[in-house]
């Protein structure tokens, strides 16, 4: 005897480096807790490191990667799990692939200028993006497709991560998407 398995949701949370997507994605988690709604969250820095060890950030690459991490989502979901991506996704086409598998899918526009990314700039990649030592970063020598029509946008560059998580929960709300 099977049991029929409600899909999960996923919220692919997406910017530009820097733009503060882990950190949040950690914040709606928690929120999402608070509701009693468990969450796992794919972050592509945690993913990469695991699913190519050696990333050259090409574009057949990036591709392939992002590929992988949709069909991830998908099963998760189709099991039951809800899923937060915090992931860069550059193009348009690696979301809008997710999209098209997964039946309760947001895409989060994690929308923070490049000068505050650069500003953040935990891991030093728009430091050396600047010298010339990588030109392969989203923002700063590749390019990066900002969603057309996300379900959220939320500028990042002068509110608090909790406010921000608050304000993605309560859009998402008034949008019926957890029901």
């Amino acid at each position: 005897m099977s049991t029929l398995v409600r899909p999960g949701f996923v919220v692919w949370l997406t910017g530009l480096p820097s733009s503060g997507k882990t950190t949040l994605a950690h914040a709606l988690g928690r929120l999402l807790a608070e509701r009693g709604i468990d969450a796992a969250l794919l972050d592509s820095d945690e993913l990469r490191r695991r699913l190519t060890p050696n990333p050259t950030y090409s574009d057949g690459e990036r591709d392939g990667f992002y590929r992988t991490l949709a069909i991830l989502a998908e099963l998760l979901a189709a099991h039951g799990v809800n899923v937060l991506i915090a992931a860069t996704a550059p193009k348009r086409e690696h979301r809008q692939a997710a999209r098209d598998r997964i039946s309760r899918f947001a895409e989060v526009h994690v929308d923070c200028p490049p000068e505050v990314c650069r500003a953040r700039d935990p891991k030093g990649l728009w430091r050396r993006a600047d010298r010339g030592e990588i030109n392969t970063l989203p923002g700063a020598g590749a390019p990066y497709e900002a969603p057309e029509a996300p379900e959220v946008r939320i500028d990042t560059s002068c509110r608090p991560v909790d406010a921000a998580a608050r304000e993605i929960l309560a859009q998402l709300d008034a949008q019926g998407f957890w029901a």
